[in-house]
């Protein structure tokens, strides 16, 4: 607000708009006498042709652009849209000083940040000289239970004439770059079926985060059975053209066997981690029929280990096509032929990197259909601790490479069998090398008295021993007897519960499991 000295004068506030409608009065006469040239040297036609050039160059350049309209769902919202899930991950890698607002966020067990953007900011991107600029856009939806959810869509602009470019070249290389980056930012995942709360009969699958410590470095395996199986995964995960072009499925199929206790559960844990692929850990007592464990399969992802654990006696799969009563099994009962067509029939070309895992302490059990290349295309030995084995184990819990009591031990167990877990269990019992060495002596010397007297007894018609556990390779039946009996649980657990608690041996009752977190099968 003025104050009263500064307030103009009458006079003054008159001159200034005289002087105003003088120069208005200038203007307009010049551009009169612009407008009598041009009418005397510009033709007519010449006009009109000029006046529709500069029309027609006003509208082009007002609708030079189209933009894609990006949304969560495709349809009528039922299928999930991958380029929107695609932006997500993609633009927050793009993030430049244009942008003003982002939502920040981090999960339980995530590692790292994660950025998102937020309503109306704005993203740069470049295609070679094309500039493409992608806004995040929210629309409110429909109430539901009296709320109001912000619908979120990305949209993306660009000049019309770049279209075919965009389509054919920057958004698949959006989606490629995109399963890059979740594949560095993935954690291994450990999933186990559970049932809805409903009557419905429906299943899903639950998750946990898999952070298990075991790798090909602490395994306590054979050497060159380690190195072949390394080499096997190697050549599978970059062979998907070779696979295509031999007309195959992208998948592979390991046979795990051997007593318990040698390793099988940490072997998978291993090969996950190797991998960075998920687990599926699928317990076929809990599958009711042929169509059940199709709708499972289906509900899995690429690049993930579907793992059956003990396969010989999780469910009755002696016979291919009928019932113990003779009558054909049909679609509603789950049946060895079942199984084989999603292993390798056409049921097994729905996902592409698969590896489908079998475990078993007895092989010789096993229908031979379950065995034959093509289903199961590498069988590997989990065999008792070796002297290579045992000093890995030792330098893993111990930290030592040598010690005196090395070939005194390596010598009893020649004379008896142990598992990799029995000798993990007892050098965990002590920080110091020389007690648990001297602890690990005490236990093999008691298990050879063992086997000594039970050898004394079978020779002296006391008792009878059973034929063995059907493993290759192992040593005097009567021990491996001897190992069943004490080692065999009286329940089986599912491989969820035997990976995450393994690494808990010896110290008493393992922690809960975690909450599991669902995922719907498709």
């Amino acid at each position: 607000m003025f104050s009263i000295p500064t307030i103009p004068s009458a006079t003054a506030a008159f001159s200034a708009y005289t002087a105003l409608a003088a120069w208005t009065m200038l203007l307009r006469n010049i551009l009169d006498e612009i407008q009598s040239v041009v009418n005397k040297l510009v033709p007519e036609k010449l006009k009109t042709k000029l006046l529709t050039l500069l029309t027609n160059f006003i509208s082009v350049h007002s609708s030079l652009e189209l933009t894609l309209v990006i949304n969560n769902n495709q349809g009528q919202g039922s299928v999930f849209n991958r380029l929107f899930e695609a932006a997500e991950f993609y633009l927050p890698t793009k993030i430049s000083s244009s942008v003003h607002r982002l939502g920040v966020s981090q999960g339980p067990k995530d590692a790292n940040l994660s950025l998102s953007i937020e309503k109306d900011q704005e993203i740069v991107d470049y295609l070679d000289d094309i500039e493409l600029r992608w806004k995040s856009v929210f629309a409110e939806s429909e109430k539901t239970n009296n709320n109001k959810k912000d619908r979120k869509s990305f949209e993306l602009s660009f000049q019309k004439k770049h279209m075919k470019r965009v389509l054919e070249d920057y958004l698949p290389y959006v989606l490629k770059r995109t399963e890059a980056i979740k594949e560095e930012r993935k954690v291994v995942k450990l999933y186990s079926l559970h049932f809805h709360g409903d009557n419905s009969g429906g299943e899903r699958w639950g998750w946990i985060n898999l952070d298990h410590p075991a790798t090909f470095d602490t395994l306590a395996m054979d050497l060159e059975m380690k190195r072949e199986l390394k080499e096997d995964l190697d050549r599978f995960v970059r062979r998907r053209e070779y696979y295509r072009r031999v007309g195959k499925a992208w998948k592979r199929g390991y046979l795990l066997y051997g007593p318990p206790g040698t390793g099988k559960s940490s072997l998978v844990a291993a090969m996950a981690n190797y991998l960075n692929f998920n687990i599926y850990d699928l317990e076929l007592s809990s599958v009711h029929s042929n169509s059940n464990l199709r709708n499972l399969l289906v509900g899995t992802s690429n690049r993930s280990i579907i793992v059956i654990e003990d396969i010989d006696c999780s469910v009755e799969l002696q016979n291919r096509d009928t019932a113990p009563n003779g009558r054909r099994n049909g679609d509603n009962q789950l049946t060895l032929s079942g199984l084989l067509n999603v292993i390798d029939g056409l049921w097994s070309s729905l996902g592409d990197e698969r590896i489908i895992v079998f475990t078993t302490n007895h092989k010789d059990r096993l229908d031979p259909a379950l065995l034959r290349p093509g289903r199961m295309d590498m069988h590997i030995h989990m065999s008792y601790c070796n002297p290579d084995g045992f000093k890995l184990l030792a330098s893993n819990y111990l930290g030592i490479k040598d010690h005196q009591s090395f070939n005194e031990i390596e010598g009893l167990m020649k004379e008896v069998n142990v598992t990799p877990a029995e000798v993990a269990e007892e050098l965990m019992k002590s920080d110091d090398p020389n007690a648990a060495l001297n602890g690990l002596l005490k236990f093999l010397k008691r298990k050879a008295t063992e086997c000594d007297k039970l050898r004394v007894e079978v020779k002296g018609g006391v008792g009878d021993v059973d034929g063995g556990d059907g493993d290759e390779g192992q040593g005097t039946q009567i021990t491996d007897d001897i190992h069943v009996a004490e080692r065999t649980p009286s329940n089986r657990n599912i491989i969820r519960n035997r990976i995450v608690r393994s690494s808990f041996t010896g110290y008493g009752e393992a922690p809960p499991m975690p909450a599991m977190h669902h995922s719907f099968s498709r």
